[in-house]
């Protein structure tokens, strides 16, 4: 079948397409013939080199950890009503024309959904759902997107408005700040602005302007710098790195401040979890309350391709892969 394997640790270049064997499904497990492949920053990240006490594999290797596409082959002890459904999962090795899951692993895509777009949901919408609820985003709230028009962050924006949240994202230039109000942010502010801080504070409002939640996806400078703006007794969730690493919180200030942190770990959910958050974030979609911001499609083959445009920034939203 055909892949994309990443041959040396590196830049995009890296990424080069192979013939490899057909997956074979074992006890328990289905072959799934994938229809698109989701990608996230850190996959960047991992291809480089980036990360090896977190994500220890040696090259070469098939990377990518999620997909959407159709159940084409069951393993033994699998019922044969998973045959032919649509679903989507977490699996090892995503960029591929076929890949192998647990069955248990498996989400049903519903009937109004296209496989595209639940692709689009696989990382991002079960982390974005998840986060709203571990940071318990509610009504009274004032919510900070940092990274508003990226994959997660447009997620974060429409999910924190649902729940009557005040929300300012924060993004990068005219275009993903137009983006960023569409999606129903009541304020959005570009990150170029040498004076976006105080811009964001003056959008954030209140009696004592703050954030009640900030919600981190970049880290970084960015998100240090964001993290005065968190109101005493709020929530600062540094759960992303695009930047090259977290937010560098002081916890001694957090605490003396009564800001609950939340990090990455906080956003590994348990299998239970997975399934349930995927059927919550792809049921949304279907419904027409939650829409992923997709930028741009390219076959797999172009992984590489793929890569650099996330890399890049350039693209508003996410990134999948065509197979």
């Amino acid at each position: 079948m055909r892949a994309v394997q990443v041959k040396a640790f590196g830049g995009p270049e890296v990424l080069v397409p192979v013939e490899i064997a057909d997956p074979v499904p074992g006890t328990g497990e289905v072959v799934i013939d994938v229809a698109y492949v989701d990608t996230i920053f850190v996959e960047t990240q991992v291809r480089s080199g980036w990360g090896r006490d977190f994500f220890p594999v040696t090259p070469p290797f098939v990377p990518g950890g999620g997909v959407s596409g159709v159940v084409a082959a069951l393993g033994a002890e699998v019922p044969e009503e998973w045959l032919g459904r649509r679903v989507t999962a977490f699996v090892t090795g995503s960029y591929a024309e076929r890949a192998v899951a647990p069955a248990s692993a498996l989400t049903v895509v519903p009937d109004p959904l296209d496989l595209r777009t639940a692709a689009a949901l696989v990382h991002d919408g079960v982390t974005a759902t998840g986060l709203l609820e571990l940071t318990g985003v509610g009504a009274t709230d004032r919510v900070l997107v940092l990274g508003a028009s990226g994959g997660m962050g447009t997620l974060l924006v429409q999910l924190a408005h649902a729940c009557g949240a005040r929300v300012v994202g924060v993004a990068r230039g005219a275009e993903k700040v137009a983006l960023v109000r569409e999606l129903g942010a009541d304020a959005a502010v570009d990150a170029t602005r040498a004076d976006w801080v105080s811009a964001a504070r003056d959008a954030l409002g209140g009696p004592v302007p703050a954030a009640d939640v900030v919600l981190d996806g970049v880290g970084g400078r960015l998100g240090a710098a964001a993290f005065p703006l968190t109101a005493d007794g709020g929530r600062f969730s540094a759960h992303g790195a695009p930047s090259g690493g977290f937010s560098p919180i002081d916890p001694d200030e957090a605490a003396r401040r009564g800001i609950a942190l939340f990090g990455i770990a906080d956003v590994q959910f348990a299998p239970a979890e997975l399934h349930r958050l995927t059927t919550t974030a792809l049921a949304e979609a279907a419904a027409g309350r939650l829409r992923p911001v997709i930028g741009e499609v390219f076959p797999l083959e172009r992984a590489g391709d793929a890569h650099a445009a996330v890399e890049g920034r350039g693209v508003v939203g996410k990134v999948v892969l065509g197979v």
